[in-house]
């Protein structure tokens, strides 16, 4: 039974809105931040630095869900901001854990869907191989970062995450002002396909995750209907009563964002969420019109 979880990246989007879920339902919650803890439920660390494997003992479940964002112009020194939070972090985190007198039962981890890359129109799921490129290797070296705690036998889950959708964040909040305005549109040529998961199905499948022995290694967390650009730029408009007819050509994308806006915005991942599915997570919103009309209804 689990009643004491420690989480990390609580500042995050994700975090922000597992967080009060958690409280919900009587877990015991203990944050892992960066700086001076300030009171019991907090442990500092350092993700470039080692971890006492007693300041993490004791815990049923571990959900980590620390990073640098991936917004922003991907210099060196971003690119190496994104690595070094995500690898080293994780490293340090997985090794206390599988040093700890009292190991948890779970830790869950997160990694992203950009593990597979650009892969056009090819359907992806958790058995597929990884794509190539920075984000892809970043990815594969997160969740190889996390091995130390699969040896220690702590089951352990690669959360593989799409575009979560949420009004407060994220890429559909970047999204919502020029919608409103009525001065969206498509994405390049917007056949690129786009696996998203209503925050709602997010926190939800977190929560399946910790309960199901079933799941270990990766999951992908995408709801089950992934939709091209075009489609996702056309609905969104609908949703708003707006038109979509404002594109956002290739090229001013890669001028505007460089590699970052290549790969994020013009990439394509065909993602299922196979292990989710196969371990009978109920999700919430299969439909991204129904996700949408959720979010948006009271904004």
């Amino acid at each position: 039974m689990i009643s004491r979880i420690l989480v990390s990246g609580v500042s995050g989007l994700i975090g922000g809105a597992l967080l009060p879920t958690l409280k919900t339902r009587g877990y015991e919650i203990t944050r892992l931040v960066r700086g001076a803890a300030s009171g019991g439920d907090q442990i500092s660390w350092d993700p470039g630095k080692p971890i006492a494997p007693d300041a993490v003992s004791g815990f049923d479940a571990v959900v980590h869900l620390a990073g640098e964002s991936i917004v922003g112009r991907w210099t060196n020194e971003k690119k190496l901001k994104i690595r070094d939070s995500r690898v080293a972090g994780t490293t340090a985190l997985a090794e206390a854990l599988a040093q700890a007198k009292d190991k948890p039962q779970v830790f869950a981890c997160s990694s992203a869907i950009g593990y597979y890359g650009d892969r056009g129109n090819e359907v992806l799921n958790e058995e597929s191989a990884p794509g190539t490129g920075f984000l892809p290797e970043v990815c594969r070296e997160w969740e190889a970062a996390t091995q130390a705690a699969v040896d220690a036998g702590i089951r352990t889950v690669q959360m593989r995450t799409g575009i979560v959708l949420t009004a407060t964040g994220g890429a559909l909040g970047k999204m919502l002002t020029p919608f409103k305005m009525g001065v969206g549109g498509k994405i390049g040529d917007g056949q690129q396909w786009m696996s998203w998961i209503d925050m709602q199905d997010m926190v939800g499948a977190i929560h399946h995750i910790l309960k199901s022995d079933l799941l270990q290694g990766p999951v992908n967390m995408v709801a089950p209907k992934p939709v091209t650009n075009t489609e996702f730029t056309q609905t969104l408009a609908g949703v708003l009563s707006r038109p979509a007819i404002f594109p956002m050509p290739a090229f001013v994308v890669k001028l505007a964002f460089g590699e970052m806006g290549e790969t994020v915005l013009l990439g394509s991942q065909r993602v299922e969420p196979a292990q989710l599915v196969m371990s009978g997570y109920p999700f919430r919103f299969n439909s991204l019109r129904a996700s949408l009309e959720n979010i948006l209804k009271t904004k």
